[in-house]
């Protein structure tokens, strides 16, 4: 007889924002985004994150193979600076109207 599960599930799963396109004064590089990753502040941090896999779910309004979600996939490539910020390439670039809103915007990164 199987039993039950104990205790709470374990998420294999980071939450992020995305933060924007990665950009000098003038131009700005959709191919590339910036994303913020829940608890990581540091450039050394980031070393851990470095090629894992993200994934950009989102809920479309027509349903597409039995589903109303999908995924945009993309790759950790390198730290952005000193305080934990991640560049990221997705197969697809990331919609620009999910900038920094926190409704539907949650890159998450498996391992």
């Amino acid at each position: 007889m199987v039993k039950g599960r104990q205790g709470e599930r374990v998420r294999l799963y980071v939450r992020g924002t995305i933060l924007g396109y990665k950009r000098s004064k003038s131009n700005q590089y959709p191919n590339t985004s910036l994303i913020q990753i829940e608890g990581v502040n540091t450039k050394e941090e980031v070393a851990w994150y470095a090629g894992k896999r993200m994934a950009y779910i989102y809920k479309a309004k027509v349903k597409k193979n039995g589903s109303h979600y999908r995924c945009i996939w993309g790759k950790v490539t390198r730290p952005h600076g000193n305080s934990g910020v991640v560049r990221a390439k997705f197969k697809s670039n990331l919609p620009p109207k999910e900038i920094e809103s926190e409704s539907s915007c949650t890159p998450a990164i498996y391992e």
